[in-house]
């Protein structure tokens, strides 16, 4: 991520990870502009590449290699990713809505959405049909179909190249696969009509020798589930239907109030809309000098202009025009691997023009899989004794993982004095209980290091984390101070990043039942967020102390997003798995709480890791423990990175804390440190079964990982 100690002053968003924007931020990593914030808004957290689909859908390629991993690409430019489809621009107070957060303030936007291949005005095909783009949805569709289809029927509705190319790469998909199949290539007029004669010829012949069935001037009244109904009164039989005809343009652009071409964006040759604040670029753009076909061999060479222009507007200086080509090199795959080459209506075909196509998309995706992180600084060859100790070859960790060890906080704790008696001392409870009157108060604190720089997303994150504590106690949430330190800004842009936390983190409190009544906040190097929380609890309090023999442990989370955090700074994690751990991190342990009343002993799973926080409750209850590691729930990835040696900075104090378990992988998780982790309660044997089940009913991922044992330690089966 790149840091710089020059302060913020504008606001840089880029609305879609399409193939443009996703160049602008690979060179803006390169080649940042100091004082810009970035922000890119996607629905997913990766963007599918147009280029290699076709392969894909023909078995030629994973699913994966498709994808460019934005959080990747985020971290690797220093951009904040905002994971959610935009709805509307207020032009006028600079503003962008995002389902689900506060508005997103801009000073300099650009828009990089593609097409939608959805036909709404066709009766049935929004229930009936997958559109061809967006991508993502498209693929996982085809790949779930395709795997367990017996009997295919597949139909393309659209004949232009797009449409072919589908049809041909299902059709060959289908073959080599050995499912029975028909696919049908449909539409209301002539089949390939934009080639000229030869090479119209050329691709209808290879559509014959794919086995597609070709079906012209064929328009279509009504779709349903499984038939495709002719205006003609004919019917044809298909149970997977697509649509990949024409362009259509994303809705919502309608209400933006910039002028439209046909429902996309007018840009001028320097590709700004009729507001100078707003950028269009890619299949969402209009070129109104010189209107060019969507293709993204245009989105591509829109780049490097973008680029230069949205760093001359951010700086003051004058933006350049850019200039389309006339004419453009078509590569079209059919099916197998070969493909079609034409331009300036002369056409070839052959297996070595697939090589070439293949690798013009595999250059253009090694841009993002290959991204140059800058390395650690390295360390003089003479440095004091302990220092490569501490693990200065990678960075220090956001979240729980930068929390210093048990053992020095522990050893500092005791040391001071303890004179009042309205404080209940309970060595390593998640809370401090404090007697006011006959009522039972908890109290509180914790602040996280940025894992993230969307300040709504770390703002769920550590609200979730704080409140863990509390929770945990079988407390319920009464107020909270907060503690926030934004990085170096102008004033402006510090209003905006404090109401985006303040809104986000008062939602998180009030539906938890508390409010936020103050805090404080400074500036600092880096993006902080913390809280301290009181609770009140009318009932015993849950403490580490209780746990019984017998009693089953239940763990309300999986593990290891310690590992996950630590792969992601680094830039080898994949960003469909950060974003599932981010799912994971923001889920709410309120009615997790309330089902698990009647624990014996409780703790929430944070920075110590799932065998450190076991190791509490075993030593204050004088017991000992046996998880089940067949049991025990990872996130998706975790233990993959793990194996390939990714570790969280407090890894090895965590370690030192159960020294009597092996080592190995598995058992390596159980030292991570978890930010906002779940809760871990020793259960009464005989309600044990019907408590998991409410937590499962309730949404959570619970399970039942071990039991608490005569003796001491944590053994593992």
């Amino acid at each position: 991520m790149n840091k710089s100690s020059i302060p913020l002053t504008r606001e840089l968003v880029l609305i879609g990870g399409g193939h443009t924007h996703a160049l602008i931020l690979r060179k803006w990593g390169m080649r940042p502009l100091p004082g810009t914030r970035v922000t890119v808004i996607n629905p997913d957290p990766t963007a599918p590449y147009s280029g290699m689909l076709p392969g894909f859908v023909a078995g030629h390629y994973e699913r994966d290699q498709l994808d460019i991993d934005l959080i990747k690409l985020a971290r690797f430019s220093g951009a904040r990713l905002i994971i959610g489809a935009v709805d509307d621009i207020d032009t006028k107070a600079r503003l962008i809505h995002v389902a689900g957060r506060p508005p997103i303030a801009y000073d300099i936007a650009s828009i990089d959405i593609g097409i939608t291949s959805a036909m709404p005005r066709l009766p049935g095909f929004s229930d009936a049909a997958v559109p061809a783009k967006p991508l993502g949805p498209f693929a996982a569709k085809w790949d779930a179909y395709r795997t367990h289809v017996k009997d295919a029927s597949v139909a393309v509705i659209g004949g232009g190249v797009a449409g072919a190319e589908l049809a041909m790469a299902m059709a060959h998909a289908l073959r080599v696969l050995n499912k029975e199949g028909r696919v049908h290539l449909i539409d209301r007029g002539e089949i390939l009509k934009e080639f000229q004669t030869d090479t119209r010829q050329m691709l209808l012949d290879a559509l014959e020798n794919a086995g597609v069935n070709t079906h012209a001037n064929s328009a279509i009244s009504a779709i349903d589930p499984q038939h495709i109904h002719f205006d003609d009164g004919t019917t044809l039989f298909a149970d997977f239907i697509t649509g990949a005809a024409g362009a259509m343009p994303h809705k919502w652009l309608e209400k933006t109030g910039l002028a439209l071409q046909d429902g996309f964006v007018n840009v001028s040759p320097t590709l700004q809309s009729s507001d100078p604040a707003i950028f269009a670029v890619g299949d969402c753009a209009h070129l109104t000098m010189s209107p060019r076909p969507k293709a993204g061999v245009f989105a591509v060479r829109q780049a490097p202009i973008l680029f230069e222009n949205l760093r001359a507007v951010l700086s003051g200086g004058t933006p350049i025009p850019y200039k389309p080509q006339k004419d453009y090199l078509k590569l079209v795959s059919l099916g197998g691997k070969v493909a079609m080459a034409e331009k300036l209506g002369r056409a070839r075909k052959g297996r070595l023009l697939w090589k070439w196509k293949n690798h013009i998309d595999q250059k253009f995706m090694d841009q993002f899989r290959q991204l140059p992180f800058q390395k650690p600084t390295a360390v003089a060859r003479t440095v004091t004794d302990g220092v490569r100790d501490l693990a200065i070859d990678k960075p220090l960790c956001g979240g729980c993982g930068a929390k210093v060890g048990r053992d020095a906080l522990t050893h500092a704790l005791n040391t001071l004095p303890r004179f009042r008696n309205d404080i209940d001392h309970r060595a390593g409870d998640d809370s401090a209980v404090l007697r006011i009157g006959g009522q039972q108060q908890v109290i509180t604190t914790d602040h996280l290091r940025a894992i993230t720089d969307d300040p709504v997303l770390m703002a769920q994150i550590a609200a979730n984390h704080a409140l863990g504590d509390i929770w945990a106690m079988g407390a319920a949430p009464q107020a909270a101070l907060a503690q926030i330190i934004l990085p170096h800004m102008s004033a402006t842009l510090q209003a905006r990043m404090m109401d985006e936390i303040m809104a986000t983190s008062g939602q998180v409190f009030q539906s938890a039942g508390a409010e936020i009544i103050g805090g404080h906040s400074s500036m600092g190097a880096e993006m902080t967020i913390g809280f301290s929380i009181t609770g009140l609890c009318e009932q015993p309090l849950i403490t580490l102390a209780n746990a019984r023999v017998r009693d089953v442990l239940i763990l309300t989370k999986p593990i290891g997003s310690g590992t996950l955090l630590a792969a992601e700074m680094a830039g080898l994690a994949k960003g469909a798995d950060i974003a599932a751990c981010y799912d994971v991190m923001t889920q709410s342990q309120a009615t997790a709480s309330q089902i698990l009343a009647h624990a014996n002993a409780m703790t929430d799973v944070t920075g110590f890791g799932l065998a450190g926080h076991l190791d509490n409750i075993c030593t204050a209850s004088n017991c000992g423990a046996v998880i089940n590691m067949d049991a025990v729930p990872v996130m998706q990835g975790a233990l993959e990175l793990t194996n390939s040696g990714v570790r969280s900075t407090l890894y090895r104090d965590n370690k030192h804390l159960v020294p009597e378990l092996p080592d190995g992988a598995m058992t390596d998780l159980l030292f991570d440190p978890q930010t906002a982790g779940g809760l871990l309660a020793a259960i009464p044997e005989e309600t044990a079964e019907t408590t998991l089940k409410n937590l499962i009913a309730a949404g959570y991922p619970a399970v039942i990982i071990g039991r608490i044992t005569d003796g001491s330690g944590i053994t593992m089966i």
